[in-house]
């Protein structure tokens, strides 16, 4: 097989690839939320502001437009103003990665308007909807990766399982760079990493990351996206420090007073893993606004939770609400 540092693999390609893997090993991944008005119209000022804060907690990369940016409801002139929005914000010092999905017909042309706004790399959402074999699953990234010069990080969650050999095949596409995994398969998942070309990236994009980190580690997935950064980085912060410094006290602290609460909460509705983070957002006064559409707000009860544990968890690393 050829590594993706090989033959077929354009030097923009490499360098975003090495961007990213330096990332990686620097911070955690940004998520972003898009910003809406309270009428469900986009907040691009909102926006902006949302992803400077980001982008001063020195994230790895930052990922717009993704499913905690809730890309479903964005239609592509919004997709367009948030990509060019996180783009202009990061100015070149930070790789942006913006959310595609859909079938792959829609998903190309979501990654033009990505590629024309100067996004780095693509992050390929599952399909919509329909269970596929594995011959359909690479077939889906080889039919986008001929439609766009960007590099492709395909994200394996939901209905996208791939074997390790449709692994083997898609790393072959001389734009595909990696995978994020969404299953915690552990098994499943060293098996893709060793199957995995030298320098092929690999991210841990389980919800609330943080929890699983270091079992993902010790398969070869150190790096990972973090929801919490998303409205506490000083907490996601400490704890990659943490985890990154060999501290077991601190990530064992972090986990127990702070993440497996939040887990907790999350669980208690479908659709938390954003509209919960999103929610913390606002307790800080971040301009992040609402959710749309299928997705609600937290309840009364569970917000005043929500705030209860924020404080607690941010008093955990010195910080206040």
């Amino acid at each position: 097989m050829t590594s993706i540092w090989g033959d077929g693999v354009t030097g923009e390609t490499e360098t975003t690839a090495r961007r990213l893997r330096h990332g990686m090993e620097s911070g955690v991944l940004s998520f972003p939320f898009t910003s809406f008005h309270d009428d469900g119209s986009l907040d691009l000022d909102g926006f902006r502001a949302h992803v400077a804060a980001q982008l001063a907690t020195a994230p790895g990369a930052v990922f717009p437009a993704c499913g905690t940016g809730e890309f479903f409801s964005l239609d592509e002139d919004e997709y367009r103003q948030v990509v060019t929005a996180a783009v202009e914000e990061a100015g070149g010092r930070t790789p942006v990665v913006a959310g595609v999905g859909y079938g792959w017909a829609q998903a190309a042309r979501f990654a033009r308007i990505a590629e024309e706004a100067g996004a780095d790399a693509l992050l390929v959402l599952p399909h919509y909807l329909v269970a596929a074999p594995q011959n359909g699953l690479v077939a889906q990234l080889e039919r986008l990766a001929a439609r766009t010069r960007l590099p492709l990080v395909a994200y394996q969650r939901g209905q996208v399982t791939y074997t390790p050999a449709a692994l083997r095949r898609i790393a072959d596409i001389p734009n595909v760079i990696g995978l994020k995994d969404g299953h915690s398969d552990l098994d499943r998942l060293q098996r893709l990493t060793l199957a995995a070309p030298e320098g092929f990236l690999f991210f841990n994009g389980a919800a609330t990351a943080e929890i699983q980190a270091r079992a993902y580690a010790t398969v070869g997935v150190p790096a990972y996206s973090s929801a919490v950064h998303a409205f506490a980085p000083e907490i996601a912060n400490a704890f990659f420090g943490a985890l990154r410094a060999g501290d077991d006290k601190g990530v064992e602290r972090l986990l127990r007073d702070f993440y497996v609460p939040f887990v907790e909460l999350r669980d208690r509705v479908p659709g938390y893993a954003v509209s919960l983070v999103k929610a913390a957002a606002r307790l800080r006064g971040r301009p992040v606004g609402p959710v749309r559409a299928p997705l609600t707000d937290p309840s009364p009860a569970d917000l005043a939770d929500l705030k209860t544990l924020l404080a607690s968890g941010l008093d955990l690393v010195g910080a206040t609400l």
